[in-house]
């Protein structure tokens, strides 16, 4: 049988044809640039190429994080980019800037800047490097409405375990992991903490740093969020590898949400004091100093913060 040397229309591609363009009409801008890259076939790195031949640079990563929606362009030299973007991939000039200015005209708000995790944490230095080695944006995309924690110590003292309770809010389209960080008490052996995905993720890449003792855990969700989407999931570090423990804090290095710290004791290791604090930052005074008294039945302290504010929130408890 003899066949036309003309290919007939593939269906597949006249539903990415129309998908491009009602993405290209309506946005939201990170997915119209994802699907304008695999209509034209274009891996990033040759993107990135054709850019540079233009005088632009931009590295592979930032276009990454653009078609993911971890970050939107907004500096000069980024639009400046964006509008050289579509000339690469064929498209209409200001398909793709116009899609960057909101319906009524008016400036994105700006997220406020995160507090460093140097800022947070003695081993902020150690969790940063974690992170750049994941190739993640320092916003995941994430509000944290609710976070309630558990800690267990254990009868030599330890921190045996922590399991945590999370309900957070998307604020763009795409998310789907989080990164949780695990800081061990001195002598924390990081190659032995276990990670433990509860309800509605799994575990992905865990990273950890030897000397600070530091574990970052990706948790996968079950689902992709869209802008404005809540979600609820667990997790937890089994730890137990560590010497005496004489406290727990927690760093926040944005405000909003309502956080809850619970700290239990086994029955052969009970603590003589528990206080709670506050700290702007690693050395800083600790402030709001309130004594808690543990549950008799059930040997546990707690804290309740109904709005979280950034820096460190924390329980420490004395032996002695």
């Amino acid at each position: 049988m003899r066949t036309s040397g003309k290919r007939a229309a593939d269906p597949a591609d006249r539903t990415d044809s129309a998908e491009l363009a009602q993405l290209l009409r309506s946005g939201p801008f990170h997915l119209a640039l994802r699907a304008a890259l695999a209509a034209r076939g274009l891996p990033l790195h040759r993107v990135q190429h054709r850019l540079a031949a233009r005088g632009i640079k931009l590295g592979v990563t930032s276009l990454s994080y653009w078609q993911q929606g971890a970050r939107r362009p907004r500096r000069p030299e980024s639009l400046k980019a964006v509008r050289a973007l579509e000339q690469i991939l064929e498209l209409p000039d200001g398909t793709l800037t116009r899609l960057l200015v909101p319906a009524d005209g008016t400036a994105e708000p700006a997220r406020p800047a995160a507090r460093p995790y140097r800022a947070l944490a003695a081993v902020g230095a150690a969790v940063e490097e974690l992170l750049a080695g994941l190739e993640v944006p320092a916003d995941g995309g994430l509000h944290t409405l609710g976070h309630h924690e558990r800690v267990r110590i254990g009868p030599g003292r330890e921190l045996q375990d922590r399991d945590s309770q999370h309900v957070v809010r998307a604020h763009r389209d795409g998310v789907d992991r989080y990164l949780a960080i695990h800081h061990g008490d001195p002598g924390c052996d990081p190659a032995r903490v276990r990670v433990r995905a509860g309800e509605n993720c799994r575990t992905g890449r865990v990273r950890w740093h030897r000397a600070a003792g530091v574990v970052v855990a990706e948790l996968l969700f079950d689902a992709r969020l869209r802008s404005g989407d809540t979600y609820v999931f667990g997790y937890g570090f089994e730890d137990g590898t560590a010497g005496m423990s004489s406290e727990y804090i927690r760093g926040f290095s944005y405000a909003g949400g309502q956080y809850m710290l619970q700290v239990r004791f086994d029955e052969a290791a009970l603590p003589v004091r528990c206080t709670r604090f506050g700290q702007a930052g690693p050395g800083a005074p600790r402030t709001g100093l309130a004594d808690l008294t543990p549950n008799g039945r059930h040997r546990s302290v707690h804290l309740v913060e109904q709005g979280v504010r950034r820096g460190i929130l924390g329980i420490g408890w004395d032996w002695e």
